[in-house]
């Protein structure tokens, strides 16, 4: 369609070379992009139907950005681009006029992308005078969107603009829980089944009332960007359920809509906030779906692939060989200044207008290549210490990718949280009953010291976990020694050998009483000391409720209820989600239990704790030598502490007490609480008692001694809730094999 044409339903005017995108005004819109492959540039507009009604050239260019205000143009239009390529900018001979491209920066997608070679390839049509291939069968359009100002919502959505955003929740507080927004809701009987596997399905009434009656505070959803399933995969005729590969930062993917994915999506997230949660993404931005060579030219490498992706150049190629340290074929250029922006401006655009509270990103060691090499004070980072929006947010890293110098476990800026897999491999070799563990397991516990120094780090940077959606599910940690991946049809070849799992005499699924009985109890082991360790918890959804993937773990591309969460309980999984409700509303109701701020922590201003000893079974004080021994994988930790309502004031008052001897480190609680700088303290004492080995042990803990005052408030080794704390205690006792127990005084 000529431009003459075009005029009679929409008229070109001169436009605003900022800001990126699709911007609606009252009397039309106005569209930048970037494109520095460009000699021309044609925005290409859709009816309901796809139908192509326009195609526009833009006449306005600053540099490697052109732009145009269009009239006539109202929320809901389709549009694309199609870019007739400076001939040494192409990324191949498939680049040509007649490819569609997505604008990078679409706040929403007209349908969801799914892999079809013969749509891709397009057929022939006569496209700008030529004879081309046209794939607009294939490539969602692009919608143009209001901000929520102007903006004819279909639903009511609640705390989307930044002059609402949100107070955090404390660090001390967050226990984050992963889900998938499929897998949460698609079996779950109260969800309306056209509500099953969306967003709206996500906030269903009963979804958050099994979160709120869990515990947790925090929900971070697996991807929700728009994506593509990868042609290897779809080829085989399984998918990508994950959606860590995405083809567009801002828009939600259509998969997860019902009628209007993005406002159905800003709708959860405020229905999250009324009901007391933080939302969190996990975030892809060290790849696309477009991969590497040859790949799919879907959105960057028409417009700009020699910025947005690492490359190297060489003369004697005719095409550029991409740096893949994503494993997907291809590696964001973050350094890139463009690249930089766009990822900013996405981050902004979740916060101030989707509402979202934060971030976990992805092979996030991608993200602080300049461009190669990691450095912890790279640009992007420094923007978003200072950024006035996203320096509130929460920013978790995935620390590291698979590049040179790829693992950066430690070394992420102090305002991070960080996913702490010396947690997960320690925790499960201890419980495993593997030796040598004794100290890393202790270390672990307390907040991983080593790899987030005491005053530089705060104690809640180490994000601990026992599973992820990566990897085994903690019902099939302890009952496959062996992953079984054959329903990925790679013979079993992908995924991690490296598992640190036991099947403690059967592999899979067993009708004998003992061995279930033991998985049960490691299970409670592995999820208590999740819970009570110092550091942000963190949940894989489905773990309360006992979900199996059937020894799969790499489920990445199993869209089934393989990977859906069962909400029908047997009797056995009940215990267990009633085991996992009492253990996090144990360590919300007793803050000291998440928050042990020590006199030699200079991080905060705060101390409260006074006490911290570690024990031997016999009830002396562990040795140096004792924890290199591989005897004895049994131990206890004695904490005293109180948690102050008058806040900072009143734990430097204690600790001057105890720089004056005031308090003793023999003194009870009960003498602390008699101090005048503690009067309005909350005194607490604890008593921690781990055996990891496979036989019983005697211990011998004179803490104990006066018995009417110390009450068992944890014992993994009882699967009956109810008759914890009703346990006879005595400074003789014997530890049960492979069992956790918690006292506490009570005064």
């Amino acid at each position: 369609m000529s431009d003459a044409v075009c005029a009679q339903q929409f008229i070109l005017l001169p436009g605003q070379v900022a800001p990126f995108g699709a911007t609606l005004k009252n009397d039309g819109c106005n569209f930048s992009i970037y494109c520095p492959d460009a000699k021309d540039i044609y925005l290409c507009l859709f009816d309901d139907s796809d139908r192509e009604v326009a195609q526009i050239r833009l006449q306005q260019r600053v540099q490697s950005k052109w732009f145009g205000f269009v009239t006539g143009i109202k929320e809901g239009q389709k549009y694309a681009y199609r870019v007739h390529s400076k001939p040494h900018r192409k990324v191949n001979e498939e680049m040509s006029v007649g490819r569609l491209l997505i604008d990078p920066y679409a706040k929403q997608l007209s349908h969801e992308l799914n892999w079809d070679k013969d749509a891709y390839v397009g057929i022939t049509n006569l496209v700008l005078g030529q004879s081309v291939k046209d794939n607009s069968v294939f490539i969602p359009k692009s919608i143009v969107t209001a901000c929520d100002a102007t903006s004819k919502s279909r639903l009511s959505v609640e705390g989307s603009s930044l002059a609402s955003l949100r107070k955090g929740i404390p660090r001390r507080d967050r226990i984050i829980y992963e889900a998938h927004i499929k897998g949460l809701t698609q079996l779950h009987p109260d969800v309306p089944d056209e509500h099953k596997g969306t967003f709206l399905g996500a906030c269903h009434p009963s979804v958050l009332a099994h979160l709120t009656e869990l515990g947790v505070s925090c929900v971070q959803f697996l991807p929700i960007f728009a994506f593509m399933p990868e042609p290897f995969i779809s080829d085989k005729g399984l998918t990508n359920y994950w959606g860590y590969n995405p083809i567009n930062f801002f828009s939600p993917d259509p998969r997860y809509g019902v009628n209007d994915a993005l406002s159905e999506c800003k709708y959860m997230v405020s229905e999250y906030h009324k009901a007391g949660f933080e939302v969190i993404l996990d975030v892809v931005f060290n790849h696309t779906a477009e991969s590497g060579e040859p790949g799919s030219i879907l959105s960057f490498k028409g417009f700009c692939h020699k910025h947005a992706y690492l490359q190297i150049e060489n003369d004697e190629l005719s095409t550029p060989t991409y740096i893949n340290f994503s494993g997907c074929g291809n590696t964001i250029n973050s350094a890139n200044t463009y690249m930089m922006t766009l990822i900013i401006d996405a981050l902004r655009y979740w916060v101030t207008e989707v509402g979202v509270d934060g971030f976990r990103f992805d092979l996030a060691a991608s993200l602080g290549r300049e461009p190669i090499d990691f450095h912890a004070d790279a640009a992007v980072f420094k923007i978003l210490r200072q950024d006035p929006v996203l320096k509130c947010a929460v920013m978790i890293a995935e620390p590291w990718d698979i590049g040179p110098g790829g693992y950066q476990l430690g070394q992420f800026p102090d305002y991070w949280l960080e996913v702490n897999d010396k947690f997960r491999d320690t925790v499960r070799g201890f419980w495993r009953s593997d030796t040598g563990l004794k100290a890393g397991f202790a270390t672990r516990f307390m907040g991983s010291r080593d790899v987030f120094p005491k005053g530089v780090r705060p104690m809640q940077t180490s994000v601990n976990n026992v599973t992820y959606h990566d990897g085994f599910t903690l019902h099939d940690l302890v009952s496959y020694s062996q992953k079984h991946n054959f329903a990925n049809l790679e013979d079993n070849q992908d995924g991690h050998n490296h598992n640190l799992s036991h099947n403690y005499g059967v592999e899979g699924e067993t009708n004998d009483v003992a061995i279930l009985s033991l998985r049960e109890k490691q299970k409670r082991n592995l999820f208590a000391t999740l819970i009570l360790s110092q550091g942000t918890p963190h949940i894989l959804g489905g773990d309360e409720l006992s979900r199996s993937q059937k020894g799969n773990n790499n489920a990445y591309c199993q869209d089934n209820e393989l990977n859906w969460m069962h909400w029908q309980l047997n009797k056995r999984q009940s215990s267990f989600l009633e085991f996992c409700q009492y253990v996090i509303a144990l360590r919300n109701k007793n803050p000291l239990l998440s928050h042990m701020l020590f006199k030699d922590d200079e991080f905060n201003n705060e101390v409260n704790v006074t006490t911290a000893d570690w024990y031997r079974v016999d009830g002396t004080f562990k040795r140096d030598q004792d924890w290199s021994s591989d005897k004895h994988h049994c131990f206890a930790l004695h904490v005293v502490g109180c948690m102050s309502s008058t806040g900072p004031q009143y734990n430097l008052a204690l600790e001057n007490a105890i720089e004056n001897e005031i308090v003793q480190d023999t003194a009870t609680p009960n003498a602390i609480a008699q101090n005048d700088v503690a009067q309005n303290a909350v005194a607490q004492e604890w008593l921690y008692v781990v055996n990891s080995s496979t036989e019983n042990v005697e211990f011998n803990l004179p803490l104990l001694s006066n018995h009417q005052d110390w009450q068992c408030v944890l014992n993994t080794a009882n699967s009956d809730i109810t008759q914890i704390q009703s346990q006879q205690v005595s400074s003789l006792f014997t530890m049960e094999s492979r069992s956790f127990c918690l006292f506490k005084l009570h005064s």
